[in-house]
């Protein structure tokens, strides 16, 4: 009996082995096709991204400038401090009316003095250049420095949203015209004003200090809350997820016994970290404000229902960074009689360090990103004063950045669009900030064998 020949078949009669055949060349087509597939795709991703941030920044980046009006204002002590002691809580009884009306004078002086005509408009027209927040921001300013009572302050005034709007080009004086809050001729002696140097757009730092404003205030408005109320939330995030993340990875993965019951456990962890962020609002609203009582609104409250939702990813990535260690580490370190601790503390968790720092910090960006379950716990409310100093502040009323984004684009004020759009950007920086440090950091602890 004859044993097969293992030589190669004969080419067909007329084949060539430089000239593809007819099925090499549809070989070579679907790959080209396939390839040109992936090519489109990419751009496509590429080019809505940049259409995303062309929009938000477009729109966002007039959200650090802002309009200010500057006059000389003369604090009256006979209006600000009767008695004459330079109390600041005697002083406080003057409301925000009367340093009102210190600056509709002092605007109104500053514009005789520069020769600018008012002829055609009211004097109610000219001082509705300045914004309702300008009187309390003087106020403020006075009871911080007793001092400046009696003095001439120069003083930057917020101007209000129509007009920072026109010289953003948001407004026009077509647009004016049909404006019940803004005329064409109040347009027309903010150009005088312009030439004269009463009033300009600058930097806008108070957008990232200040509280929320009133619908009637969008140029007050500033995101200092919701940064602080954000930041809470982090902490409390971090400080939880962490460790309670890490240990359960280094039970599951290196000490549990492989039963139905780890698999039932590793199963509805996966689950978990699929489960919509709005069913966690749920569940904390249901457990910790209707069972435990906890307040609404409070960051403590929002890093716990985060928390319960970022743990999942910290599980599975920290499962995935330990079960990428190899074997032959821990043989070496239970062979040279290491314990079974000592050979997941000292040899196998710092190899994994990097990967299990990487999947913490990426947990805590889509934390911080998250707006749906903290709806649900009340952080939508409108918050005026910031937090206290932990561990009081962590049940102190708060907002955070995304929820702070939700509100500003229900309101109707064109403004609050502007200032949507510049929490998302600085939302977007701190995530941006968040991916570096996780890139730093694995590259950082990164260690080869």
């Amino acid at each position: 009996m004859t044993a097969p020949s293992l030589a190669a078949p004969a080419p067909a009669k007329g084949a060539s082995l430089i000239a593809p055949d007819a099925r090499t060349r549809r070989r070579n087509a679907s790959e080209r096709r396939f390839r040109l597939l992936g090519l489109s795709a990419v751009g496509l991703g590429l080019l809505a991204l940049v259409v995303l941030l062309t929009s938000v920044l477009g729109n966002g980046l007039s959200a650090f400038r802002q309009t200010w009006i500057t006059v000389p204002v003369t604090l009256d002590a006979a209006l600000l401090d009767k008695e004459g002691n330079r109390n600041p809580e005697e002083m406080r009884q003057v409301t925000t009316l009367g340093y009102g009306k210190l600056l509709e004078a002092a605007l109104i002086a500053a514009l005789a003095e520069k020769g600018i005509a008012t002829d055609a408009l009211s004097e109610k027209e000219v001082t509705g250049l300045l914004s309702k927040e300008a009187a309390a921001d003087l106020r403020t300013a006075v009871l911080a420095d007793p001092s400046l009572v009696g003095q001439t302050l120069t003083f930057r005034a917020l101007a209000t949203s129509r007009i920072d709007g026109y010289f953003k080009g948001r407004v026009t004086r077509e647009s004016a015209a049909r404006d019940a809050n803004v005329t064409p001729a109040q347009l027309d002696l903010a150009d005088r004003m312009a030439a004269a140097g009463l009033i300009g757009t600058q930097g806008n730092a108070g957008f990232l200090t200040r509280p929320d404003a009133s619908e009637l205030r969008p140029e007050a408005a500033g995101l200092g809350v919701a940064i602080l109320g954000s930041a809470y939330m982090m902490v409390v995030v971090l400080v939880l997820s962490l460790p309670i993340g890490v240990a359960a990875s280094i039970y599951l993965e290196e000490l549990a016994p492989r039963n139905r019951w780890t698999d039932l456990i590793e199963i509805n962890i996966a689950n978990l970290a699929a489960v919509p962020s709005i069913v966690y609002g749920i569940l904390a609203l249901a457990l910790f404000i209707n069972i435990l009582g906890l307040p609404q609104s409070a960051p403590l409250v929002g890093g716990l229902v985060l928390t319960l939702m970022t743990l999942p990813t910290i599980i599975i990535a920290t499962r995935a960074s330990l079960k990428a260690v190899p074997p032959s580490i821990r043989d070496a370190a239970l062979g040279v009689g290491a314990s079974k601790m000592q050979a997941i503390f000292h040899h196998v968790l710092p190899l994994a360090m990097p990967g299990i720092l990487t999947g913490t910090i990426l947990g805590l960006a889509r934390a911080l990103g998250e707006s749906a379950p903290l709806l649900l716990i009340g952080m939508v409310a409108f918050v005026r004063d910031f937090p206290g100093a932990p561990p009081q502040g962590l049940l102190d009323p708060a907002a955070a950045l995304p929820v702070q984004v939700y509100s500003w684009t229900q309101r109707a004020d064109p403004a609050f669009v502007e200032r949507a759009s510049g929490a998302i950007i600085v939302l977007l920086a701190f995530l941006l900030a968040m991916n570096a440090l996780a890139i730093i950091l694995r590259r950082r602890f990164e260690r080869r064998w």
